[in-house]
């Protein structure tokens, strides 16, 4: 089928979902979970040929992001499963207002409509857009990278399987089946069926989405993370973070990108930092990560010299730009200059510091004393997530139910005329 035609099918779908109650949607997660497990087999050999070509052309981190294996498939279902146990967001009352001429006014919950996912190469997001979609009464239509293309196939069979047996069409998930550019610019300019573009990957595809689209699109999060190290630190655990936030999984977006270090505690931190993310790592057999230094870190301990872009790109791999800075203000100024509004984390036991900091970083999510990582739908509790939005209207952060939904008002009266 065309772009225009599973569009077609799609906004066509949606009004049997709009009329399903809670046990209805509920029950069709429920059976797209289990299609997902009992298609295991399918899945793994899916993705076993999109491995075999994407081996030579993509990082090795990169691959891990596209891997899939029985336990990933079964946290895919899980993940699902928490979405149907979550409260449902379409009917709920936002606000009453009664007005003195007997005007009940009711502000209310409702689906967004048809939903648009472009995103990369990350096959688990394939089965999150849809549960968030299915459970917020939308029709979810899927564009994948051309890396995950046959995983992303084989996952929205399963799904549609479990939408089948509950009774509810097929096409309420779909996937684009043209993995070139021109099914992107469809899904961005395809005005009257699509209700709401969410772009999720790298920062050409956000920007690309943002410039060109006609319909509505909410900005998702490259993350360019900073993780502050202040000079009231706890510095053991400030390197518990640190690794955390760094090696992880360098190949998301809540992965940490860049360290500051107060200039107080950098002579004692920084060698304790080398020793913990290169020299033990090596020595574990595991990744080192390449410390790339400003010229202050430089003079403390051996790495590589900070090039101009170091602390504006996002690495999604094993390494971390480092300053040394001498305040709290020169910090969150830092931050200011080159966050990109994803995550931002400060690392002290000083209380008011931490409230400066929480204050004044104008991140979609700000930590004290936590790794980044944590910026995800799973851990905030909503389930899983669409993405993560660094914009301020409409959503903002990880991206779950409610901001699926939009809203309508509803009038109830006696007669009243104006």
């Amino acid at each position: 089928m065309t772009t225009y035609e599973i569009l077609v099918a799609a906004r066509a779908a949606r009004p049997a979902l709009q009329g399903a109650n809670t046990q209805r949607k509920n029950t069709a997660l429920l059976a797209m979970a289990d299609a997902l497990e009992a298609q295991v087999e399918a899945i793994l050999a899916a993705n076993a040929a999109d491995m075999d070509a994407a081996r030579g052309a993509i990082s090795e981190v990169m691959l891990d992001r596209l891997a899939l294996t029985k336990d990933r498939i079964a946290g895919m279902a899980e993940g699902v499963r928490q979405v149907a146990a979550l409260p449902d967001p379409v009917g709920r009352v936002l606000r009453t207002v009664e007005r003195p001429n007997g005007l009940v006014i009711r502000k209310v919950a409702v689906p967004m409509g048809v939903v648009a996912i472009i995103y990369e190469s990350r096959p688990n997001v394939t089965s999150d857009a849809a549960a968030l979609a299915v459970k917020a009464g939308s029709a979810c239509v899927l564009r994948c990278g051309k890396e995950a293309h046959r995983s992303a196939a084989a996952i929205v069979e399963a799904l549609r399987t479990g939408l089948q047996q509950a009774g509810l069409p097929r096409e309420l998930v779909s996937l684009v089946e043209d993995t070139s550019r021109q099914s992107a610019t469809e899904l961005m300019t395809a005005v009257g069926l699509v209700d709401l573009l969410i772009p999720r990957g790298g920062a050409g595809l956000i920007r690309s989405c943002v410039e060109n689209a006609t319909v509505n699109v909410i900005e998702t999060g490259t993350g360019i993370c900073h993780v502050y190290v202040d000079k009231d630190a706890d510095l053991g655990m400030a390197l518990s973070i640190v690794e955390n936030a760094k090696t992880s999984r360098p190949s998301v977006c809540n992965a940490e990108e860049v360290l500051l270090v107060h200039s107080a505690v950098a002579a004692d931190f920084l060698p304790r930092l080398r020793q913990r993310l290169a020299e033990d790592r090596s020595a574990a057999g595991k990744p080192p990560v390449e410390l790339r230094l400003d010229s202050r870190a430089a003079a403390v301990i051996p790495g590589t010299a900070a090039g101009p872009d170091d602390f504006d790109t996002e690495f999604l791999d094993y390494i971390l730009a480092v300053k040394v800075v001498d305040s709290l203000e020169e910090a969150i100024a830092h931050i200011a200059a080159h966050s990109t509004g994803h995550s931002d984390a400060i690392v002290t036991a000083d209380a008011d510091a931490a409230g400066r900091f929480t204050a004044l970083v104008d991140s979609a999510a700000v930590y004290w004393n936590a790794s980044t990582r944590f910026t995800d739908g799973g851990e905030f509790g909503l389930g899983c997530e669409l993405g993560i939005s660094t914009q301020k209207l409409h959503a903002r952060g990880p991206m779950g139910l409610e901001e699926l939904c939009t809203y309508k008002y509803v009038i109830t009266g006696e007669g009243q005329v104006r």
